[in-house]
């Protein structure tokens, strides 16, 4: 009998038949057990909702008005987009490396699986034999991360088996994701799921970051080297590993060959090209606006809460959701508030080093012989409040001696500089020298409004927002000076005690002691020149001149009481001003969002616009979530908004004004414009301020030190007109000449209709300028007896 007979394999092919059909339906029965989570085993699986609407963490984008992307939150820094955005170099160079079967298989490839194998089994390079998962399995993988705590199941934490389940998984999830979706839309979702290291997700953000370009605009050895980044972004990092980087990119060139997307002459040339980086990391700090940006942020959060609040089922993240954030900030107007700013900052500074050089700058004012004199202890005093000193304090407890060893040690930083690579040089300096390095800078803070619409157009918070994150636009309060002095002629024109055409004698004007909750000693303010004129003064010229004693004796018959009352109507939002007789000075802290707020109800017709930043906010597909409008409200007549314009365009246009640089320097008035200004400055030159308006925009700024005790000697030097103004004129000149921004030209102020102002003959004329009055000066004085 042959051994090869019928009745001798029979039984082993019946047993090798019901073997496989074992192992199918054993197979089936496991995947089964797997997908439904089978006696509570395996650990869930996504849901089918997940499935179709699957999640992965977007960084919320922040826009213009004007439709620029200003910047981004995000933990993971990604921005999907779709495939028509992405150059065909990416795709190619992605099937060749990672899945050339990739439009053949139905989410599982079981050849690339077996030739893997095969690959472990011989020691070939992975990149050659080919990787086991298919993209649509990578996908899954990244997408919905199987393997976490709450999808693991009592069966996923045995070694090895926990493995085996959770690539189970992602085979069942990589099936139903290419029946739910296609080729395309499955790639893009790889693509923009993926981790390209240095904090780097998704193809736009890589192209962005590692080569300043779109994902469109990326060459062939571009793509290559990004792509070559998957396998292992850490190990293959181009800024530290370039050499390796280099090879890998030219492996992935090689397989672009192979698979037919480049010729063998196009390998060699672009095999020998080296790596060519663009590289800028996006963050909190890069970018425009990044002061704005960050105060806003906080804005968002709060509105974010209250969506979800009143929205059941809502999940908003700031960081994580892909939100479209569209500001009010115009990218021509930031950027040239920005350009302006830092340009009046470096001549300031240069100023500041020459005034104090070879003396520090932190100094009070001696009582006895007026001159300044250094205050001891200054640098280690602000020290003592660094978060370095309060580590070494918590380390080194009551060792004061080896604490401060440590703050003398030199050790290597980068410090904020004007000029150089993005303002700032490596050096080697004590964390104590560089607190007296950082306390010799001046900062500021600069905000530019629409009075129409409430926009803000432009915030310039400081600096430098890397070096120093403080915002000194809303967050920063000051004392406001002579720019505070407008509230107080306008309660008094309100209340009666003065019209436009009044005069006022320049003179001492005494407050006793109690008088109007002055609980010092009886106080008589003096003029910034430290003499009285006795001249007979407009509130025209009294206001352009910052004439002190006028806004004295005008505060003194309406009580501060009412002066803040009307300070706060206009949008003045501090509820720490000083209800007395000082007020008239600007002595009260306050921020300049709240200034140019305030301002605006004057250019505005006599409406408070309270000020917008953000006007529309949409979900990551483009639904509108939020649109927000003006809040809008009429605080004063829109006559009485007209008398103040004009009052105040005295500082530019009369004799002795303290803007009057605007017109002869700056040439501000060419065209028929006009402007309405103030200057402010402190007693002892700690804050200068600038407030202009035109008929269309309002801007004001504050310059000083962070320190009170940190400033110029002389008036000179450290009044607002010197100081602060510049940076408005700049950024003015800077809007007029750019011929796209066609709402903000060059005009004059806009009359309420039937305005006419009659006060013993005295009218504001067809080309709206005051006619004197012809009225003895003794008889303007005995309005405010």
């Amino acid at each position: 009998m042959s051994i090869f007979s019928p009745g001798t394999y029979r039984p082993f092919i019946k047993t090798l038949w019901q073997l496989t059909l074992t192992g199918i339906v054993m197979l089936v029965l496991y995947v089964l057990a797997v997908s439904y989570n089978f006696l509570w085993l395996f650990g869930g699986m996504p849901s089918l909702k997940a499935l179709e609407n699957p999640k992965s963490e977007e960084a919320s984008e922040v826009y213009t008005a004007d439709n620029q992307l200003l910047g981004k939150y995000y933990v993971e820094n990604r921005t999907p987009i779709d495939i028509s955005q992405v150059s065909p170099n990416v795709t190619s160079a992605l099937l060749a490396t990672e899945d050339a079967r990739f439009i053949k298989h139905a989410g599982i490839d079981p050849r690339s699986l077996f030739r893997a194998v095969g690959g472990l089994v011989t020691f070939k390079d992975a990149s050659s034999s080919g990787g086991g998962s298919t993209l649509t399995q990578q996908t899954a993988k990244n997408l919905f991360d199987t393997r976490r705590e709450e999808l693991r199941g009592p069966l996923g934490n045995v070694p090895l088996l926990g493995l085996v389940i959770a690539k189970t998984k992602e085979w069942i999830l990589a099936v139903r994701l290419e029946r739910n979706y296609t080729k395309q839309e499955v790639m893009m979702m790889y693509l923009n799921t993926v981790s390209f290291g240095n904090n780097t997700y998704g193809i736009k953000t890589a192209a962005k970051t590692y080569f300043s370009k779109e994902p469109w605009q990326l060459s062939v050895e571009e793509a290559a080297l990004l792509v070559g980044l998957l396998k292992n972004p850490t190990l293959y990092n181009p800024r530290l590993f370039e050499e390796r980087a280099r090879e890998r990119r030219n492996v992935v060139l090689s397989q672009m060959r192979k698979y037919g997307f480049l010729t063998e002459d196009q390998f060699v040339a672009y095999k020998s090209k080296p790596l060519k980086l663009d590289f800028s990391i996006e963050n909190q700090n890069t970018g425009m606006a990044a002061y704005f940006r960050s105060v806003i942020r906080d804005d968002i959060k709060q509105w974010i809460r209250q969506y979800n609040e009143e929205n059941p089922g809502a999940d908003l993240d700031l960081y994580t959701s892909g939100l479209k954030i569209y500001t009010t900030i115009d990218s021509r107007m930031q950027a040239y508030a920005e350009e302006a700013v830092m340009a009046n900052m470096r001549d300031q500074q240069k100023k500041f080093y020459e005034h104090w050089r070879g003396r520090n700058p932190w100094v009070k004012q001696d009582d006895r012989t007026k001159k300044y004199v250094e205050i001891p202890g200054f640098i280690e005093e602000r020290a003592k409040r660094t978060t370095r000193y309060k580590q070494l304090k918590a380390g080194y407890g009551d060792d004061e001696a080896a604490i401060w060893r440590e703050m003398r040690r030199p050790i290597k930083m980068k410090v904020f500089v004007y000029g150089g690579r993005r303002n700032e040089k490596d050096t080697t300096m004590s964390p104590l020298d560089s607190i007296k390095y950082y306390k010799r800078l001046l900062n500021t803070g600069f905000m530019s409004m629409d009075p129409r619409s409430g926009h803000v157009k432009a915030w310039v918070g400081g600096i430098n927002f890397k070096h120093m994150k403080f915002d000194h636009v809303r967050q920063s309060r000051r004392q406001p000076g002579s720019t505070f002095k407008p509230f107080v002629y306008l309660t008094a024109m309100d209340q009666g005690f003065v019209t436009p055409c009044s005069h006022i004698t320049d003179q001492p004007t005494t407050f006793a002691h109690g008088e109007d909750n002055n609980n010092g000693p009886a106080w008589t303010p003096k003029n910034s020149t430290g003499r009285y004129s006795f001249r007979s003064l407009s509130l025209r010229e009294a206001l352009g001149q910052s004439i002190n004693t006028v806004s004295a004796q005008l505060i003194k018959k309406t009580r501060a009481g009412a002066v803040i009352k009307y300070a706060h109507e206009m949008g003045i939002q501090s509820n720490d001003l000083r209800e007395d007789p000082t007020l008239c000075l600007g002595t009260s802290d306050v921020s300049v969002y709240e200034m140019v707020s305030a301002y605006c109800a004057f250019a505005n017709g006599g409406t408070r616009v309270r000020p917008m930043v953000i006007w529309r906010i949409e979900d990551k597909n483009g639904n509108v979530l939020k649109k927000f409008t003006p809040d809008a409200n009429q605080v004063i007549s829109a006559n009485r908004a007209y008398e103040m314009l004009h009052l105040m365009r005295g500082a530019v246009e009369e004799p002795g004004g303290t803007a009057q640089r605007l017109k002869s320097q700056y040439k501000l008035l060419e065209g028929g414009n006009e402007i309405a200004a103030k200057t402010g400055t402190t007693s002892n030159y700690s804050d200068a301020w600038f407030m202009g308006m035109t008929q269309n925009l309002v801007s004001g700024l504050w310059v000083g030190g962070d320190d009170r005790s940190i400033h110029f000697r002389s008036i000179e030097l450290g009044q607002g007109g010197r100081m602060a103004m510049p940076a408005w004129a700049m950024y003015m000149q800077k809007v007029y000449k750019d011929p796209t921004l066609t709402n903000y030209r060059p005009e004059p102020f806009r009359k309420p209709n039937n305005f006419k102002i009659d006060c013993g003959g005295v009218y504001i004329d067809s080309a709206q300028r005051y006619i004197p009055p012809k009225v003895a000066p003794e008889v303007e004085d005995e309005m405010l007896q």
